[in-house]
């Protein structure tokens, strides 16, 4: 009989939704819990915490093989390009190889049959992990609550007004810290939810729905005002993003505003029995992040 701990890894332990599944887990004696970072000076914080790092460069094949040895169990996150494909297989690959046993991936929105581009591609590499006969549990977030906060350090909210690109349309929400939750679990009991896909969405709202709230829990005018999506493709053209991802974000924003996704406003009552609580709806995620909208 093996007694010894698993070893969990996880990847963009740098980025929110990868901190908050770390901190879920910190505490837990039962695992030995490893932080993949792409840098010896990105891991020196989490050293310090007491977590054990490793480099893991998902552009860097070598990489790859010697983070993953030894290792039990991942959650696997990638960044938001094409090159998340090239990424991911090989990551798996070099998993399998080392003997990795369950996969927690982190992927996007949709029902299976979505022809959303780049939630699309998400779904290639749940296929790929399945062919590859891991132990696995798929996380499909909804739209992360996090982007009304800002976004590369700009504040969404910006003097009580919302700009946005999705018309007056609702869509599903998560909270990025439930999410977290909710791949903790996962990984710490891949007995339970192994097999599983979980799609994560508990409020559907429009920012139109979502500014009146604001308006109505911190006592002062908040409004949304809905832009054309053609302005958001020039301003990332503008400042240089990878237009492949981008370009699918575009289309997603035209037919969200269209209402022509199917399923776009979908929630579930999964998650009290991934976590064992309640998720988090809009009313209290204004109320915990109001000095952050307030102005």
């Amino acid at each position: 009989m093996n007694n010894q701990k698993p070893n969990i890894l996880i990847t963009g332990a740098t980025g929110q939704i990868g901190k908050d599944t770390l901190r879920n887990l910190q505490a837990d004696t039962s695992i030995n819990l490893i932080a993949a970072v792409r840098s010896a000076e990105k891991g020196k914080p989490f050293e310090a915490q007491g977590i054990r790092t490793v480099t893991l460069d998902f552009d860097k094949e070598a990489s790859l093989a010697p983070a993953l040895e030894g290792i039990d169990r991942a959650f696997l996150m990638t960044g938001y390009t094409v090159d998340m494909m090239r990424q991911s297989k090989a990551f798996l690959d070099k998993a399998k190889q080392a003997g990795v046993q369950h996969i927690v991936h982190l992927g996007a929105c949709g029902r299976d049959d979505t022809t959303v581009a780049h939630w699309a591609w998400h779904q290639f590499v749940e296929r790929y992990i399945e062919w590859m006969d891991f132990s696995f549990t798929h996380l499909r977030p909804e739209n992360f609550m996090q982007n009304l906060l800002g976004y590369n350090g700009i504040k969404t909210v910006k003097n009580g007004v919302i700009q946005q690109y999705t018309g007056d349309a609702a869509f599903s929400w998560v909270d990025g810290e439930d999410v977290a939750l909710a791949a903790a679990q996962a990984l710490l009991y891949p007995e339970k939810h192994s097999g599983q896909t979980f799609r994560l969405g508990y409020d559907a709202q429009s920012y139109g729905s979502i500014a009146a709230m604001m308006t109505q829990l911190l006592g002062k005018p908040f409004r949304y005002e809905a832009l054309p999506a053609e302005i958001f493709l020039e301003n990332m053209r503008a400042a240089g993003a990878e237009m492949a991802y981008m370009n699918c974000v575009y289309d997603n924003y035209k037919r969200t505003a269209a209402r022509t996704i199917p399923g776009q406003d979908d929630t579930f009552d999964n998650f009290p029995s991934i976590t064992g609580r309640e998720p988090t709806r809009w009313v209290e995620f204004i109320k915990k992040h109001k000095n952050t909208f307030d102005y």
